[in-house]
């Protein structure tokens, strides 16, 4: 990948606006863990939506090389998400500033190059103390296929590829911060995997917008390097209680309460880039949309080329695997950062 351009923002929306954010998180209540994303037949039957973020964050133990037991990992990374806005269309009264925000709508023209910006989905992560976000790149979108539609760590791989930049579409993502967390730090590697990786401190009211598709990031430990795993696990909830206290909720009846301060709460926007009208209307009426067995078919092609595969196609587990192994080349751990 390329190094990548960003920006950044402080203040994002100002004091009203920015407890404005808040209050809408609290209004909205109930958060569910990203665990709950759906897996696909087929093709990586069975693996997670993001086996590919996860085994290498089990296998390196993420940025800093943190090495532990995979059930507590697993805590660390299952944090909590909602979303506010999608395909454009508010989901709870209040979100269309930030969705519409003019600041981010040029931030993305600058990063991208093209002029025409679609705003589409703004969701929030919750982290409790404890908890990170292990190294990976987002979910990419592609005419015809999307996270809805087909495996998340197959979309993933498929960027990576650089076999289908003609159907890709691009995504520019801000992230911002409100609440004051000790810790959870976003790390970024905006000159490569194989640079050293960037953290900015995630500071109320700030933001920084980029290409999340193609560079690498993560999110530090909530709270303290040595912060055990919380209670969270597949099923959990975060719940808003009233007056700045939250609980989280485990399926085995175990809680925990917190307090703003104690949260790390991000809200993330994505919006569609278009180098012109006509070239958003053939993503909007799928005229030149590529599906998956044609993807697998390239991919596979492809790995042949490269000797990685001969005779027989793998299964389609083993395929899974393979074509992850071959394309995405995470940051390795740098444990002198720590």
């Amino acid at each position: 990948m390329r190094p990548s351009e960003y920006v950044t923002f402080d203040p994002l929306l100002g004091a009203r606006g920015a407890d404005a954010i808040m209050r809408l998180a609290e209004r909205f209540g109930r958060y569910r863990t990203y665990a709950e994303e759906p897996v696909f037949a087929g093709l990586g039957e069975g693996l997670p939506a993001r086996f590919d973020a996860a085994f290498n964050f089990v296998k390196t133990g993420g940025r800093f090389g943190r090495t532990d037991e995979i059930g507590r990992l697993a805590a660390r990374t299952n944090y909590f998400r909602e979303t506010y806005a999608y395909d454009g269309q508010a989901r709870i009264d209040g979100i269309e500033p930030f969705l519409f925000h003019e600041g981010l709508l040029e931030a993305a023209r600058k990063i991208f190059g093209r002029p025409v910006v679609k705003p589409a989905i703004v969701f929030a992560n919750f982290l409790v103390p404890g908890q990170e976000l292990a190294i990976h790149t987002d979910v990419p979108e592609f005419r015809g296929v999307n996270r809805t539609k087909n495996p998340q760590w197959l979309l993933v791989a498929m960027h990576h590829s650089g076999l289908f930049e003609d159907w890709r579409m691009p995504i520019a993502t801000a992230v911002s911060w409100f609440g004051r967390p000790r810790g959870g730090d976003f790390a970024f590697y905006p000159d490569g995997s194989d640079a050293p990786p960037r953290a900015i401190p995630a500071c109320h009211d700030t933001a920084i917008c980029l290409d999340t598709d193609s560079t690498f990031h993560g999110v530090d430990r909530v709270a303290r390097p040595d912060a055990p795993p919380p209670e969270a696990r597949p099923g959990s909830t975060l719940d808003h209680e009233g007056e700045g206290r939250w609980r989280l909720r485990s399926p085995d009846g175990t809680e925990q309460a917190f307090g703003w301060d104690d949260l790390r709460f991000s809200v993330s926007w994505k919006a569609y880039c278009f180098r012109d009208e006509a070239e958003a209307r053939a993503a909007a009426e799928h005229s030149d949309d590529i599906r998956q067995e044609r993807i697998v078919e390239r991919l596979v092609a492809d790995l042949r080329e490269r000797g990685r595969i001969a005779g027989e196609v793998p299964g389609d587990r083993e395929l899974a695997f393979t074509l992850v192994d071959e394309y995405v080349r995470f940051p390795a751990p740098r444990p002198d950062d720590a």
